[in-house]
C-alpha cells in the first residue's frame, strides 16, 4: 500500500513513486440494470429499483480489463462509485450486493498490482438533475417532482431532450434550480434554508449524514484491503447558489443553451414562464446568441402541496396580482454581515466531517481533496491528505477538435496560441496546483485526479477513417505536461462498454481510452485502445531519489530521465518500458551503474552508483 513521507508518494523502499493511472470507469455514473445510459428514457424515473453491480464491468470481465490496464503500464486507479449505487432504494437501505461486488473488483485489482483510491462520483448532483451521483430520493426529500425537472426548466436532462444534445450542455445545470438547490442545501442548508427539514432533521444534516454514512459503509467493507490508498471527499463539489452576489444575473463556469439566472430558475420551477438568455461556445469563449421562452406550459418542479424552498425563505415572492419579485438578490452572498467563502465556510466543515467518519473506520487512510472547478481549495493543513484537482483543455473538450496551435487555460479561460506557448502554459497551469497545495494545504502530494480528451473529434471522423492523429496529438500534449511537471495523474477515463455511437453512455461524452468498437482482435491486449501512441508511454514509476526531469517523444520513441539519488533508497530505479513502443527491444544509455531489462514485466531496473549525485537514463528503440 502506498504511504506518504513529506511531499512525495513513496514505497517501502523509500523510492519516490510516480502514479499514472485511469479513472475506472466512465459508465459507472449510470445503473447497469436496467441500462441507465442517459440517452435512454425507459425506466428512468423508477430510480429505486436499479443495480450498479457490473460497473465498471461485469466481474467475469475483470481479468481482461485489469490485465489490459496493467499491460499499458498503469499502476494506480481512481475507482468510481456513486452514492446512488450504494443507497438507491431509500435512506439507510444499502445495496449489499453492490458493496460485495465492489470489494471483489478492488480485491482483484490488488492482485494485478493496482493501488487505488475510491472516488464517490457526482456531477450536477444526480442523474435526475442532469448529472450523476446522488439517489433520486434526495431530490424528492426536499420537495422536488423529478418527473417535471426537465420540462419546467429546472434541469436539462439527456433523457428528455428533443433532438441532438448540444456539446457539453450538462455543466450548464450548475446554476439551474435542481442542482443549485441541492448543493446549496447539502453544504449550506442550515444557513440559507433553516426551515427545510427532512424527517424532522435539518436537511443539510440529513443529507450529509446519509452521504457520509454510505461511504463509511463502503469503507468498512474495504478496510482490510491493502491496495485501497484512500477516499475522495466528493467529485467536483458544487457550490450551488452559495456566494452568488446577485440572483438576477446569469452565471456559471459553462454557458451553453438556455441560461436562466438563479432567480429566473426559481420562478420557472414554480410555473412562471420566463424569457431567458441563450448562449453558445465560440473560440473566444461563451457568447450570447439570443433569448428563448421557457416553461410556456407552466410545469412545476415541486411536488403537489410543496412550495419552492427559496420562496418559503423569503428570497422571492409574488404580489397580490401574482407578479413575482426578487426580495433578496444577495441572499446567498452574505452571512452574518460577511461575504461567504464557499471552500472555507462550507466545503471545509464537510471535508472534516467526512475525514473523521472515514478514519473512524480506517485510521490511516488518505483523504483526497477537491474544490469546485476554478476555485481554490480551503486553507487546511491535515495529515495524510492529497490535493487531487482536475485539469482539461477546454478548447479540445468544448469544440471536440485539436490544433497544434490552439489550446485554452483552465484557470483564466483564455486562448493560447502556438505550440511553444501551449507547452509553457500547460506546465504553468499544473504547477499552479502545486503552488495551491503548498500555500493552502501544507504542501501535501498533488495528483491530477482527472485529465483527458474527447475522442469523438470532428463529428467522429476517426471512427470512419481510422486516422487518430488528432487524438494522439491532444493526448500527448496533456501527458507531456505531466511529464514536464513530474506530477502523478489519472486519465479520464476507461469505459469497458464504450461505443462509437454512444461514447461513455453518459450525456454523449466520449473520453474513453478504450472502445469495443476499435477492438479488431480480442486476443490482442492493445486492440480497442485509442491513441495508444500517446497513452502507452515509458515513465519512471519508482525512483531511488528525487526525479529531476523526464520526457518522451512519441514520434522518435526516445525517453530520457534524470534524478538525484537518495542514500536511504534501498531498491533500484524502475522504469516502465512498453512493448507497444519497443516491439524489437531497446537501446539503453546510462550515466553510470548497471541496468537490466525484463521484457516480460516491461520494466527496466537501474542501479546507480554513489560516485555521482545526478544520474541519467536514455532509452530508444533497439
Amino acid at each position: 500500500m502506498i504511504r506518504i513521507t513529506g511531499p512525495h508518494f513513496t514505497d517501502e523502499h523509500k523510492r519516490t513513486l510516480l502514479l499514472r493511472g485511469v479513472n475506472l470507469g466512465g459508465s459507472t455514473k449510470v445503473p447497469f440494470r436496467p441500462d441507465g445510459a442517459t440517452y435512454r428514457r425507459e425506466g428512468f424515473l423508477d430510480h429505486r429499483n436499479v443495480s450498479f453491480v457490473g460497473r465498471p464491468f461485469p466481474l467475469e470481465e475483470a481479468d481482461e480489463h485489469l490485465g489490459r490496464l496493467k499491460s499499458w503500464g498503469f499502476n494506480f486507479l481512481r475507482f468510481l462509485v456513486t452514492w446512488e449505487a450504494i443507497e438507491h432504494a431509500g435512506p439507510g437501505q444499502y445495496d449489499e450486493d453492490y458493496l460485495e461486488y465492489v470489494r471483489a473488483v478492488v480485491e482483484k485489482a490488488g492482485r494485478y498490482g493496482f493501488s487505488l483510491y475510491i472516488d464517490p462520483h457526482q456531477d450536477m448532483w444526480s442523474r435526475f438533475s442532469g448529472g450523476d451521483g446522488a439517489p433520486g430520493w434526495t431530490l424528492e426529500a426536499v420537495g422536488f417532482d423529478i418527473a417535471n425537472l426537465h420540462n419546467s426548466g429546472a434541469a436539462v436532462l439527456h433523457q428528455f431532450y428533443e433532438g441532438e444534445l448540444p456539446r457539453m450542455i450538462w455543466p450548464a445545470n450548475e446554476s439551474k434550480l435542481a442542482a443549485g438547490t441541492m448543493f446549496t442545501v447539502f453544504f449550506g442548508g442550515n444557513d440559507f434554508a433553516p426551515a427545510c427539514r427532512i424527517e424532522g432533521e435539518p436537511a443539510q444534516d440529513f443529507l450529509q449524514r446519509h452521504y457520509i454514512d454510505a461511504i463509511r459503509r463502503l469503507a468498512g467493507v474495504l478496510k482490510d484491503l491493502p491496495n485501497v490508498a484512500g477516499y475522495d471527499t466528493l467529485n467536483e463539489p458544487g457550490k450551488g447558489f452559495i456566494g452568488w452576489e446577485d440572483l438576477r444575473r446569469p452565471g456559471g463556469n459553462v454557458k451553453v443553451g438556455p441560461m436562466p439566472s438563479p432567480y429566473q430558475s426559481m420562478l420557472l420551477g414554480s410555473g412562471f414562464a420566463q424569457a431567458v438568455e441563450v448562449w453558445e461556445t465560440s473560440p473566444a469563449g461563451f457568447r450570447r446568441t439570443g433569448s428563448r421562452i421557457l416553461n410556456e406550459k407552466r410545469a412545476r418542479a415541486w411536488r403537489p402541496g410543496k412550495e419552492c424552498i427559496w420562496r418559503a425563505h423569503g428570497v422571492w415572492d409574488a404580489d397580490a396580482n401574482g407578479n413575482p419579485r426578487c426580495l433578496r438578490p444577495d441572499h446567498f452572498a452574505v452571512r452574518n454581515g460577511k461575504r461567504v467563502n464557499f471552500p472555507q465556510d462550507y466545503y471545509l466543515p464537510f471535508a472534516r466531517r467526512f475525514t473523521e467518519a472515514i478514519r473512524a473506520v480506517d485510521p490511516k487512510t488518505m483523504i483526497f481533496l477537491e474544490s469546485p472547478p476554478g476555485t481554490l481549495p480551503p486553507k487546511w493543513e491535515a495529515p495524510n491528505i492529497v490535493y487531487a484537482p482536475h485539469w482539461y483543455d477546454g478548447y479540445v473538450l468544448l469544440f471536440k477538435n485539436f490544433s497544434d496551435w490552439l489550446a485554452s487555460n483552465i484557470h483564466t479561460g483564455g486562448l493560447i496560441v502556438s505550440p511553444w506557448y501551449i507547452r509553457h502554459s500547460f506546465a504553468g497551469q499544473l504547477n499552479r496546483y502545486r503552488c495551491q497545495a503548498a500555500g493552502l494545504l501544507g504542501n501535501p502530494p498533488v495528483l491530477i485526479g482527472e485529465f483527458g480528451i474527447a475522442y469523438d473529434m470532428q463529428n467522429k471522423r476517426a471512427y470512419q477513417t481510422g486516422d487518430f492523429r488528432k487524438q494522439i496529438g491532444a493526448m500527448n500534449r496533456m501527458l507531456r505536461a505531466l511529464d514536464d511537471t513530474l506530477l502523478s495523474g489519472t486519465i479520464w477515463n476507461y469505459t469497458a462498454d464504450n461505443t462509437n455511437a454512444r461514447g461513455d453512455g453518459w450525456n454523449d461524452e466520449d473520453l474513453s481510452i478504450f472502445s469495443r468498437d476499435q477492438q479488431r482482435d480480442p486476443k490482442d491486449v492493445n486492440s480497442g485502445g485509442r491513441a495508444l501512441e500517446a497513452v502507452v508511454r515509458p515513465y519512471a514509476r519508482a525512483v531511488a531519489g528525487a526525479l529531476l526531469r523526464m520526457g518522451f517523444d512519441y514520434r522518435s520513441r526516445v525517453f530520457e530521465c534524470a534524478f538525484r539519488h537518495d542514500p536511504r533508497a534501498v531498491a533500484p530505479t524502475e522504469i516502465y518500458v512498453p512493448k507497444f513502443q519497443y516491439p524489437r527491444g531497446v537501446e539503453v544509455r546510462v550515466s553510470d551503474g548497471t541496468y537490466k531489462v525484463n521484457p516480460e514485466t516491461q520494466t527496466l531496473e537501474y542501479s546507480h552508483t554513489t560516485g555521482r549525485e545526478i544520474h541519467t537514463v536514455k532509452i530508444r528503440p533497439g
